[in-house]
């Protein structure tokens, strides 16, 4: 058998480049029928790219693409369909209110003798796809009914009933808890056994070394390292990424002379519903105060509350020594305080707006010539926000949706940041985002904290969490469960145990 032929994937020499900007120069990479091929770089490194040419969402400028040792035109998605390719989205291409059969089947729907659609052969279909997978599931139930771990399950589901050969996994896991993630990782090895081959994207390198056999990582639009995960240690991975030696950005440097005794938030008794309830707590100028839990703990929706999105229903809270009342954002962002919400996209960004028009959005009422808005004005603000927080665009007017994850969400850490808040919430700022995107983001925090704003920070990453916190409140149940100093955590361990309630 030649070398071809046991290749599912061969992309060679892929150029790409956009406005005449070179996004991929010579790309190279190589799926083997069965493996499970990691894909990671940098947000803006070219993985998308690539990625959406094998798909056929974009054309390549120039190279060549087998698919089993044939060369593949993927002039579409529909032709990259028909030559076995199939993509399970990180955000989900699914339709809530629909059943799972129909939206494994949607726009492919087996159709009867007079052409109407064969309801009972897609259930049949459709549950045969789940148990092939070792699945359990219930095709008839509506999607918006089942937990996000069924959501995946049914995109997979979905690429393989178009008899997809191999699957490119983006950030597959980012909305699962750790049982669910397992469980994922047990289908993976079974679809492996198959025969079907996986593109598999994670900035999360437990997870890479957990389900990948080999990693290629690009970097600026270029190959920087492929290598069997067996073969390389996550440093050489790390330094292949970010083009240089990585600092001790992950360990805690004590603050304590940075921390206030000022204190600039007073929460007592707070309440929200059934999803916060008698939470109290102070917050000091210049500390960071991280915040973990559980999914459901009620972290964000702690947050979610001191900033008016979530109304509160019992409580009081104090900025300043004065008793604020926050019924809305608009209150909220009047009192000092700003959110950096968990979902950059659906919360964070107006997506058909342009980067400059994101970045100054807060601070339009401070951007006039007497009643009018100043365009040199906007445009200088954004230039300048651009320029600090190292956000990698060709124009600032183009559509924020054409950026990288990690430079969407600087866009949403700079807008806010802009307003000069006196307290910075941040909900999973690092989420989906690369390890350099990752490294500045934390260094932005400690930044903000020793100007004298206080953080409350939120994120499922405890290594993270622990690195930066000077305080944590471990949630459970909408509660309080613990309030720990850094110093009282003497590992990532302990934390652990503390937030599973050990």
């Amino acid at each position: 058998m030649s070398k071809a032929s046991q290749l599912a994937v061969e992309m060679t020499d892929i150029t790409k480049g956009f406005n005449g900007v070179p996004v991929l120069r010579q790309v190279g990479f190589e799926l083997e029928v069965g493996e499970v091929h990691a894909l990671a770089g940098e947000n803006g490194a070219g993985k998308s790219t690539l990625m959406k040419i094998l798909q056929g969402v974009y054309q390549r400028d120039g190279g060549e693409v087998r698919v089993l040792g044939e060369l593949a035109g993927l002039t579409d998605t529909f032709a990259a369909r028909a030559a076995g390719i199939g993509m399970v989205f990180q955000e989900f291409s699914l339709v809530p209110t629909l059943t799972v059969w129909q939206n494994i089947f949607l726009t492919a729907e087996p159709l009867g003798k007079l052409g109407f659609i064969d309801d009972a052969t897609a259930r049949q279909k459709a549950k045969a796809i789940f148990e092939d997978m070792g699945v359990s599931v219930d095709v008839t139930s509506v999607l918006e009914n089942l937990p996000t771990a069924l959501w995946q399950l049914t995109e997979i589901a979905k690429a393989l009933a178009q008899n997809a050969r191999v699957l490119i996994m983006d950030e597959p896991t980012a909305s699962l808890a750790k049982h669910e993630t397992t469980a994922l990782f047990e289908l993976i090895e079974r679809l492996k056994s198959r025969g079907i081959s996986i593109i598999y994207i994670s900035h999360r390198m437990d997870e890479v070394y957990r389900v990948a056999d080999r990693i290629t990582v690009l970097r600026d639009g270029q190959n920087a390292l492929t290598a069997k995960l067996s073969e390389v240690t996550p440093a050489q991975i790390v330094e292949a990424i970010v083009g240089r030696k990585m600092s001790g950005n992950l360990t805690y440097a004590d603050r304590g002379d940075e921390i206030s005794t000022d204190v600039v938030l007073s929460v007592s008794g707070l309440a929200s519903g059934t999803r916060v309830s008698n939470v109290s707590f102070d917050l000091h100028r210049g500390e960071i105060l991280g915040l973990a839990g559980l999914m459901g703990s009620g972290r964000t929706e702690l947050v979610n509350t001191l900033f008016g999105i979530d109304r509160a229903t019992a409580g009081r809270v104090e900025i300043d020594g004065k008793v604020a009342t926050i019924r809305n954002p608009g209150q909220a962002i009047a009192n000092g305080l700003a959110l950096i919400p968990e979902d950059r996209r659906a919360q964070g960004l107006v997506l058909d707006h342009s980067v400059e028009e994101n970045l100054t959005l807060p601070l339009l009422g401070g951007l006039k010539v007497g009643p009018l808005l100043s365009g040199s004005k906007i445009v200088a603000r954004a230039r300048e926000m651009i320029s600090t927080f190292s956000i990698k665009v060709a124009d600032q007017k183009m559509p924020v949706t054409k950026l990288s994850g990690g430079n969407q969400q600087k866009v949403v850490i700079g807008k806010w940041l802009g307003t000069n808040p006196s307290i910075l919430m941040m909900d999973e700022p690092t989420a989906g985002v690369d390890i350099g995107t990752k490294q500045e983001i934390l260094a932005m925090v400690r930044d903000i904290a020793k100007q004298g704003k206080a953080v409350i920070l939120i994120s499922s990453e405890l290594p993270e969490l622990l690195s930066v916190s000077d305080r944590i409140l471990v949630l459970r149940d909408g509660e309080v469960a613990r309030n720990l100093s850094r110093s009282e955590i003497p590992s990532e361990e302990f934390l652990q145990l503390a937030v599973q309630g050990a």
